[in-house]
């Protein structure tokens, strides 16, 4: 697949920073033997940071795809292959 210019990159990368740094929690949270209550509730804080991720980063390809008004059949291979991922 060509690499496209995202202006989503940043926002992308902050989401998963921040999931990053929930993962971290969760091994150290393990580590301390903290009750499985609070570490699920770290999980489920990493796993809805890297779903908006992905999200954001399909959006955003979608709509640059969409943006090209080209509905060759590359564009539309990709858009297809995209949806895989919602």
């Amino acid at each position: 697949m060509r690499q496209a210019k995202h202006p989503s990159r940043e926002p992308i990368i902050k989401r998963l920073r921040r999931a990053e740094g929930h993962l971290h929690s969760v091994v150290e949270m393990l580590t301390a033997k903290r009750s499985s209550s609070d570490i699920a509730q770290q999980l489920q804080a990493v796993e809805s940071a890297v779903t908006a991720a992905k999200r954001l980063l399909v959006h955003d390809q979608m709509q640059h795809c969409l943006s090209q008004g080209d509905a060759s059949g590359g564009t539309l291979r990709e858009l297809k292959h995209l949806t895989k991922f919602l």
